[in-house]
């Protein structure tokens, strides 16, 4: 861990402890680390998802999808925080192995909001996209962190 400010610490350990539980597929822990009045701007399905209880049925929905291993990769990881509010930015590779034991992911933008309540990060905003091309409006997903 390279950062230097305590609270930069503890929202990169939030982080991580939100990937290991992607990875797991561990619905429970994943939400565990999202604010009950989270509001997500998901890659997928939906423009918007308002509230823990709709954002933890689309992770249901998600995960649904996946037979084999997850994939979270977190590169690139910035973090700027002020008082009781955090906002980390990076880049995300997302995906999965699928059945037939072949790798399924791309790189996303990620941004996560963090507050402290009671005592812990929760995750108060959550943005995922995917870049894509304006002349056909398909998304690139074969795009690669430099």
């Amino acid at each position: 861990m390279n950062a230097t400010n305590p609270v930069e610490n503890q929202v990169r350990q939030a982080l991580g402890s939100w990937v290991e539980a992607a990875c797991a597929k561990d619905l429970d822990r994943i939400m565990g680390h999202y604010a009950p009045d989270v509001r997500a701007f998901d890659a997928i399905l939906q423009l918007q998802f308002e509230g823990v209880d709709a954002y933890r049925k689309h992770w249901e929905t998600c995960l649904s999808y996946t037979s084999g291993p997850m994939i979270f990769e977190v590169e690139d990881l910035r973090i700027e925080t002020e008082g009781d509010l955090a906002v980390g930015h990076f880049l995300n590779r997302c995906g999965c192995v699928n059945e037939q034991g072949e790798t399924q992911s791309s790189w996303m933008r990620g941004t996560v909001c963090y507050r402290l309540r009671d005592g812990d990060w929760k995750i108060v905003h959550e943005h995922y996209s995917a870049p894509f091309s304006v002349p056909d409006g398909a998304a690139l997903f074969n795009l690669k962190p430099r």
